[in-house]
C-alpha cells in the first residue's frame, strides 16, 4: 500500500478533541479519500484506475479523506455492497475545487444566506458538504466532526475519469485491522496516518468552519 501507517493511539493524542476538522493523509500534491464498494465496481477501478463499469455516473458519489469515518459508514467493510474498500490518492487541487463549489446539504443561519438563496445555490451546485460526528473504532460518537463530500453531473465524471492519481484496495488491511477492534486491542490497531488540513485561503477555510 502507497498509505502512511501509524498506531491509532499514538496519533491519538495529537488529534483535536473537538470542533471542525479535515482529518486525512496528504501532501501537497494529493489527499487521500476513501470509498467502498460491490466487488464488482471496485476490481474494475483498480484494475482500471478510473470508475467506469458498473459505477453510475448518474448518481452522487461521496468521498471521505477520514479513514476512521469510513470505517464507520461501512461497518470495517462488512456491510452488504461495501466489501471492497478503495483509498483513492486525490489531487489536492480537485479536492480544494470541490470545496470552493461545495453548497452545505442542509440549511444553517450561520451560512449567512437566506434559506431561499441557498435553496437556489442547492439546484446550481453539483458539490454538497456534510458536517457529521465523527466515530471512534467501535463507532462511538466523537465530539470532533468529520467532513464527506457528494460529487455529481460534471463533478462525478471528472473525480472518475480525471482527477485520480491513484487507487488502491485496501480490502485487506481493513479486516486485518478489524480483528484488533473485535479484540478490544487499540494497543496494536494501526491506520493510515492523518492530520488536520487547513487551506491557505481564509476564504476557504471559514466557509467551512475550519480553525
Amino acid at each position: 500500500m502507497n498509505i502512511k501507517l501509524k498506531k491509532y493511539k499514538e496519533q491519538l493524542q495529537d488529534w483535536p478533541q473537538q470542533g471542525y476538522h479535515i482529518m486525512a493523509q496528504y501532501d501537497d500534491e494529493k489527499i487521500i479519500v476513501y470509498q467502498s464498494y460491490k466487488k464488482e465496481i471496485g476490481e474494475f477501478a483498480v484494475k482500471n484506475q478510473f470508475f467506469g463499469g458498473g459505477f453510475s455516473l448518474e448518481r452522487m458519489t461521496w468521498i471521505k479523506p477520514n479513514f476512521l469515518w469510513m470505517m464507520y459508514r461501512n461497518g470495517w467493510g462488512r456491510k452488504e455492497d461495501q466489501e471492497y474498500v478503495l483509498a483513492i490518492h486525490l489531487k489536492k487541487e480537485a479536492f480544494r475545487k470541490y470545496l470552493e463549489n461545495a453548497i452545505y446539504s442542509s440549511y444553517n443561519k450561520k451560512l449567512e444566506v437566506s434559506k431561499e438563496e441557498w435553496q437556489a445555490q442547492m439546484k446550481e451546485s453539483s458539490v454538497r458538504l456534510q458536517w457529521d460526528p465523527d466515530h471512534d473504532p467501535f463507532g462511538n460518537k466523537l465530539e470532533r466532526r468529520a467532513i464527506q463530500i457528494g460529487l455529481r453531473n460534471e463533478y462525478t465524471l471528472s473525480f472518475a475519469k480525471n482527477d485520480i492519481i491513484l487507487i488502491e484496495n485496501i480490502s485487506d488491511f481493513v479486516k486485518e485491522q478489524y480483528e484488533f477492534v473485535l479484540n478490544d486491542d487499540l494497543d496494536n490497531l494501526i491506520i493510515p496516518e492523518e492530520k488536520p488540513l487547513l487551506f491557505d485561503d481564509e476564504v476557504l477555510n471559514k466557509k467551512l468552519n475550519l480553525k
